[in-house]
């Protein structure tokens, strides 16, 4: 408390650090919102204004900032950085279009299925990175409309990135700041989410399987593509995968030995441009690693630092601690309704903001809960219903998680336009029902 009273004590003008903060963060949202200034550049403004104005010391704003969120989300865009330049997702993309003999249903249904897989384990922004391209080749040459590849590779992605702890940004906060582990999502939230992509694929195949047909002659055209062709290196896509496996492992492992998924992830990347870059010299390993830190989003870890530091200081001055209060007593402290009523709120608000800084504005509140509802282990089934509304959440508008966005730029760098409304003609529904079937699997299984 001491520290506490220092820091108040040197807000500027003597203004009330909670009203201040609380400011700072919802003009930081505002202008999130608007996107009409670079989110990486607003989220830092947002970080210096809450330590220029006193709210917090510039200390503290480095304690608030997640690390092993930072060097998970690092690690693994060096290590996919890497795989990438293998040709191993193209060599899966058309292999798997040959599978279903180049029809375009069976295509759509396929791919769905690749990039729901690929979120889960790589992460949904990557999968739909590697596999939109492709499938709006594919889309071309089948002569059918790209419009149902790209929306359901924006849905499968979030759907998929669910799944697993490094899936989706959002549970990657959460995991960190809760301390669950990978497994601890792959069985709290993986048998959900093979349910809910199951009917969403019906979903696909209702709305869009009638106006998906393609002629013998352009199916033959894809069925005469040499996927063996796609593999650019195969001595570094054995390396690559292997490290891949290890790193995955080490996830499920290493949290057993105290030894974080951050320092995983960066030892799997440090290992693997090390062995890629074995017997060239001091030049090759030089642009070997320039290639691969040049794949890292690095404007997203400092969105993600900026954020942190926004987070900390209305948590510092005790908003999130009188908002976490609120919802206790809105819901009883009834465990049942805190963790539905945390679902659909987080659904709902996703698919307004960005899935990214709500979580990460959310999880100290959620641990401000702790005391007041029973402890860590009460409080475990409203981190799963953080996750679900989070992510499932996301389909509900274009804006509503970073995977979208991109598979929006990707398709109008090709000439496809996906308009707002559009989208939320498909994805709110799909929303509602993907949120509504995680709402009875949280039921049934945590509180029957």
């Amino acid at each position: 408390m001491q520290g506490q009273s220092v820091v108040h004590s040197a807000v500027i003008f003597g203004l009330n650090p909670l009203w201040l903060s609380t400011g700072i963060l919802i003009f930081t949202y505002a202008v999130l919102l608007s996107e009409k200034v670079n989110r990486t550049v607003i989220a830092l403004l947002g970080a210096c204004l809450v330590i220029v104005s006193g709210v917090i010391n510039q200390d503290m704003a480095i304690s608030g900032i997640d690390f092993n969120t930072i060097g998970l989300l690092t690690g693994m865009m060096i290590i996919v950085s890497i795989l990438r330049t293998t040709g191993i997702f193209e060599y899966i993309a058309v292999w798997s279009a040959k599978k279903v003999k180049a029809d375009p249903r069976g295509v759509l249904i396929i791919f769905s299925l690749v990039t729901a897989i690929f979120s889960a384990f790589l992460d949904n922004l990557t999968s739909v990175l590697l596999v939109v391209p492709i499938a709006l080749m594919i889309a071309e040459k089948l002569a059918v409309s790209p419009y149902p590849f790209l929306v359901s590779q924006i849905i499968a992605s979030n759907i998929g990135g669910t799944a697993t702890l490094i899936g989706d940004p959002p549970n990657i906060l959460i995991g960190s700041a809760a301390r669950l582990t990978f497994m601890d999502f792959l069985i709290n939230m993986g048998p959900a989410v093979a349910i809910i992509l199951v009917v969403v694929i019906l979903v696909f195949h209702l709305i869009w399987g009638r106006s998906l047909v393609a002629t013998d002659e352009r199916r033959a055209r894809i069925m005469r593509f040499r996927e063996s062709e796609s593999i650019q290196d195969p001595h570094r896509l054995k390396v690559s995968l292997t490290m891949l496996i290890l790193v995955i492992l080490g996830f499920i492992f290493g949290e057993h030995y105290g030894v974080r998924p951050g320092t995983v992830a960066m030892l799997g990347a440090v290992l693997l441009l090390w062995l890629v870059s074995l017997g060239k010299g001091e030049a090759g390993q030089t642009a070997q690693l320039t290639e691969a830190l040049e794949e890292v989003e690095w404007g997203a870890l400092l969105f993600f630092m900026g954020l942190f530091v926004v987070v900390k200081g209305v948590e510092h001055a005790g908003l999130l601690n009188i908002l976490g209060g609120e919802l206790v007593s809105a819901t009883g402290g009834d465990p049942t309704k805190t963790a539905l009523t945390m679902l659909w709120l987080s659904a709902v608000l996703s698919a307004v903001v960005d899935n990214i800084p709500f979580v990460a504005t959310m999880i100290p509140l959620v641990q401000s809960m702790q005391a007041s509802m029973g402890g860590a282990e009460v409080l475990e089934p409203v981190w799963w219903s953080l996750a679900f509304g989070a992510c499932l959440g996301g389909n509900g508008s274009l804006i509503g998680a970073a995977a979208n966005v991109m598979v929006v730029g990707l398709g109008e760098r090709a000439g496809h336009t996906i308009s707002f409304m559009r989208f939320a003609l498909i994805g709110v529904p799909i929303m509602l029902l993907t949120v509504f079937i995680a709402h009875i699997y949280v039921y049934m299984r945590y509180f029957m």
